[in-house]
């Protein structure tokens, strides 16, 4: 175990962001590829999660573990960090592979017309005659726009369809209500 790294339960509401590289430097630093192009949690949040990796890499750590954040910034297509506990690159060297979470309620508030992916997993679809169309179950992005994948029942068998994220065939995100209105037919 790192000395100084405490023991913690996940937050309710933690999502993957991320995970450790490597060392970066000799003062401790460490490399994150981060999950997002746009990963402004991992700057905002000064209370990082770690798990260790699922597969490869042993961290010197076991269960969830809480990291406090000194500085991250980005640093080519990576995010490099420095935190409390972590004082050399030894210590930086046992976090690699590390499963990074945070706490939603810590990301920044989006703009207006702007949505975390991981808020719009599991709302209901419906289109503008109240059709309900399934799901979001996930979202892929196919270059210059956002593709929701809908998860729905046809026959009995478990079927997909793809609704681009766009003003043109989205009307309404209403994450209270959990359900996202569209300009789409069952058939298309």
């Amino acid at each position: 175990m790192i000395p100084g790294l405490e023991p913690a339960e996940l937050p309710a509401d933690a999502v993957e962001v991320g995970r450790v590289l490597d060392a970066w430097g000799i003062k401790g630093w460490f490399k994150i590829l981060p999950y997002s192009a746009s990963p402004e949690a991992l700057f905002s949040s000064k209370r990082w999660f770690l798990q260790p990796a699922e597969r490869g890499a042993k961290n010197s750590f076991d269960g969830t573990v809480l990291l406090k954040i000194k500085q991250a910034r980005d640093h080519a297509d990576t995010v490099v960090a420095s935190a409390q506990d972590i004082p050399d690159r030894t210590a930086a060297e046992g976090l690699k592979g590390a499963r990074i979470f945070i706490a939603r309620s810590s990301f920044p508030t989006p703009e207006e017309g702007e949505y975390y992916w991981v808020d719009l997993i599991g709302l209901a679809v419906v289109n503008r005659e109240g059709v309900a169309l399934g799901t979001v179950t996930d979202l892929m992005a196919t270059g210059p726009q956002q593709v929701l994948v809908i998860g729905h029942e046809e026959g009995g068998k478990p079927q997909e369809r793809m609704i681009p994220f766009v003003d043109a065939y989205v009307d309404d995100v209403d994450l209270a209500a959990r359900r996202i209105t569209v300009d789409w037919q069952p058939d298309y």
